[in-house]
């Protein structure tokens, strides 16, 4: 008894020590960091969502302050913002469903082998190389009817009546920067699709083919539900920076012809740098990013059920 009680406080300086050691220390390393991290991302954050509820126009600056929820009750009478809010779902599902496709196509291809592949490979990753800049100011040129081929093209193949200007009909406009988006956006599917296909284990497509299964076999039951979970989560990221994608639309089109290829972000982005109105162009970023923050919840939550399948 003597001995356990004259142990005792060397137990517990050791027992502090560790606690200090294992469960404090890390976080001593990790402090630095974190309030970076603070600093350039939450402290942002908070000051935009805060001035969602405050009147904030360079225009009018002495009429500031706080105006609690009557950003959001004019963004809910607001006629442009749900046409861009409707913009926005074409937009993001015409470019995703388009990269994804084509995406998950050259990926199966470059998982191959042929000869030239190294050199496909590079053309294939080349246009995520080019700035967005530059690859909006390219895809207008095409579409110029004056200097451009695409129109005469399409025209050519009876596609369209005539070579006019497509990116100034309000009817076709969107499939400017949604085919710009396109060609854009492929090496980021087929890039992070390709490395989940070369992490599948060759011995389950041997076993396939000893058992005598199709392609078409093979690739539903080995290489897609392999891919899944990469999937969900390529498809989200893409669709939160497509629907932020402001660059290509406000190059090509600036949201026009008559607000045709307004999109939410090219909304805040006009809203706020022309209009100086930065008060409702936060209230437009809230309401993007609450329907951003809900859509990628669901995919996460369908995400962790195709993994326990």
């Amino acid at each position: 008894m003597t001995a356990r009680a004259d142990n005792a406080p060397g137990e517990t300086r050791a027992r502090g020590s560790f606690y200090i050691r294992y469960m404090v220390e890390p976080y001593l390393y990790l402090s630095p960091a974190v309030i970076v991290i603070a600093l350039v991302m939450l402290v942002p954050l908070v000051i935009g969502i805060s001035y969602a509820f405050q009147a904030v126009n360079l225009l009018r600056p002495f009429d500031t302050g706080w105006v609690g929820f009557e950003n959001f009750q004019a963004l809910w009478s607001d006629r442009k913002f749900w046409l861009a809010l409707k913009n926005t779902f074409w937009w993001t599902v015409g470019s995703i469903t388009f990269q994804f496709f084509l995406g998950l196509g050259l990926a199966l291809l470059l998982n191959t082998r042929f000869y030239g592949k190294r050199l496909v490979q590079a053309l294939v990753f080349l246009p995520w190389a080019v700035p967005t800049f530059l690859s909006a100011l390219t895809w207008a040129w095409l579409f110029n009817p004056t200097i451009g081929p695409l129109p005469h093209w399409l025209a050519a193949l009876g596609i369209l009546s005539e070579p006019y200007n497509i990116l100034g009909d309000p009817d076709l406009a969107m499939w400017g920067p949604i085919t710009a988006n396109v060609w854009f956006g492929i090496p980021f599917f087929a890039i992070t699709l390709l490395a989940a296909l070369q992490s599948i284990p060759g011995e389950l497509y041997e076993a396939a083919e000893i058992d005598g299964a199709s392609a078409w076999q093979t690739f539903t039951k080995i290489t897609l539900p392999f891919l899944a979970p990469m999937i969900a989560i390529t498809v989200m990221l893409r669709t939160i920076w497509i629907a932020n994608f402001a660059d290509l639309i406000f190059v090509m089109t600036g949201g026009g012809p008559a607000n045709s290829t307004q999109i939410l972000s090219t909304y805040i982005f006009t809203t706020a740098f022309r209009k100086l109105d930065f008060g409702y162009a936060s209230a437009i970023a809230v309401a993007l990013l609450g329907l951003l923050l809900i859509y990628a919840v669901v995919l996460l939550v369908l995400r962790r059920k195709l993994v326990k399948i």
